[in-house]
C-alpha cells in the first residue's frame, strides 16, 4: 500500500493490512513532527507534493526494498496539508519473516524517500517561513 492523505495516518490500520502468517517481523518507521529546527522554533509544518509522480515514486521504493532485501511486504503512507507538533508525516511499515531485513528496508525506505520522491517541506516560525530542500 503506498498513499499520499491528507488525514492522520492509521498505522495500525496499515500494519494490520500487511501482516500476513508467515511473517516473523514487522518493522515500523514513523516520522513526527518535531518543535525545532536548525536551532530555531517550528510553529507547524505544511508538505506539498507532486501527487501523480510522488505516488509512482512511493511504489518504486517499495519495489527497489522488495528486489534488494528478503522481506514480504513494505507500506508506505506520506501526509500531505498543515501538521502539527507530534503528528506523523510519513508511516513505513515492512513485514519479513526475520527482523534483520525488516529493519534494514525500513531504513532504506526512509532514505530513498527523502531523495526521490518529489514531497516538499514548508516550516513555519514565529517570525516567518521558509521551504526546505528535501524536505521529508
Amino acid at each position: 500500500m503506498f498513499a499520499l492523505v491528507r488525514e492522520p495516518i492509521d498505522i495500525h490500520g496499515l500494519t494490520r493490512s500487511l501482516v500476513s502468517a508467515e511473517d516473523g517481523a514487522v518493522a515500523v518507521f514513523e516520522g513526527v513532527v518535531r518543535n525545532n529546527a536548525r536551532g530555531r522554533t517550528v510553529r507547524y509544518l505544511e508538505y506539498h507534493a507532486y501527487e501523480t509522480m510522488a505516488l509512482k515514486k512511493l511504489e518504486e521504493v517499495g519495489e527497489l526494498a522488495r528486489r534488494r532485501f528478503d522481506i514480504h511486504d513494505i507500506g508506505i503512507v506520506h501526509r500531505l496539508g498543515r501538521l502539527e507538533h507530534s503528528e506523523c508525516r510519513v508511516a513505513i511499515v515492512v513485514t519479513a519473516a526475520h527482523r534483520g531485513p525488516a529493519f534494514d528496508a525500513c531504513r532504506f525506505a526512509i532514505d530513498t524517500l527523502k531523495k526521490i520522491v518529489p514531497i516538499w517541506k514548508k516550516e513555519f516560525y514565529e517570525d516567518g517561513a521558509v521551504w526546505i530542500e528535501g524536505g521529508n
